[in-house]
């Protein structure tokens, strides 16, 4: 999903790295102990080290899901807290000018962002006295795929429903990023209809300008939107992702390519967009 580079390139070449490490320790390590031969103890050592020196790489070399990198033994993890305390206030100095345009108190007590797929926009709209307000939208750098929602893993589909965020990753090689909950429960019962499996996951709104099946909106952007959200709460925070606006033109399925539950999932979207004017 994502990445300035090839995610797999970007993979490949951090394993060749820690392989060609591991080799080269090896070497150190047999000449160190005249060549593991006179010395059955050195031989020892040497062979232990150089599993444990591949092991340790290998562990940390790792692709978790979406090219989201095991923090390295020599690297710093973050906390959420710790992104908060770096960057809140510079992201807070770019947010509350728009909140205050709006009139609506910072943080909001709800928060709900439109992906628009096809206009490359990401809006921020924020709950006031039980309305919705337009508080701000910011572009949409890169998502693949085209009109449709996400159906199995790999097809490069941006998914399409309605969606809360599970995680705030402070750690991403993407610099921040919010993972989506898809599939969700709407999502898994469609795919139970159509005897679908393998829906594939890991979805997330983050940083940089390159993306495979998620939204890439910047960093400068995911920065205010990481802050927001965690002010917000997560729990508070819905993310809604539509082939186009609804608000301006009716959705258009293809009865003979499209799945058979399409338009319902479109009708909902339509209701929900409408809260949003």
């Amino acid at each position: 999903m994502i990445t300035a580079t090839s995610e797999s390139d970007s993979i490949k070449r951090t394993r060749q790295i820690f392989l060609a490490s591991s080799v080269l320790l090896y070497q150190y390590f047999r000449l160190t102990f005249g060549i593991g031969r006179r010395f059955a103890m050195g031989r020892q050592l040497t062979v232990t080290v150089f599993f444990l020196i591949t092991s340790v790489f290998s562990a940390n070399s790792s692709e978790l899901p979406n090219g989201q990198m095991k923090a390295s033994l020599f690297s710093e993890k973050r906390s959420v807290p710790d992104v908060i305390k770096k960057i809140g206030t510079r992201a807070e100095a770019r947010l509350r000018p728009y909140f205050d345009q709006a009139g609506v108190p910072y943080p909001p007590s709800q928060l709900t962002l439109i992906g628009l797929k096809d206009e490359m926009e990401l809006e921020v709209w924020a709950e006031k006295g039980g309305s919705w307000v337009h508080i701000a939208t910011y572009e949409i750098y890169a998502a693949s795929g085209s009109g449709g929602p996400k159906q199995t893993a790999g097809d490069l589909q941006v998914p399409e429903g309605i969606y809360r965020i599970t995680e705030l990753n402070p750690s991403s090689r993407f610099h921040l990023s919010m993972k989506l909950d898809y599939p969700n429960d709407y999502d898994r019962l469609m795919a139970r209809y159509d005897g679908r499996s393998n829906l594939g996951g890991n979805i997330y709104i983050h940083g940089k300008t390159k993306s495979k099946g998620c939204l890439a909106v910047g960093d400068t952007t995911i920065e205010d939107l990481f802050v927001l959200a965690a002010r917000t709460g997560t729990e508070n925070t819905k993310v809604v992702i539509v082939p186009y606006d609804f608000r301006k033109k009716t959705p258009k399925t293809d009865v003979e390519k499209d799945p058979a539950w399409l338009p319902d999932l479109y009708e909902n979207l339509i209701r929900e967009m409408a809260r949003y004017q």
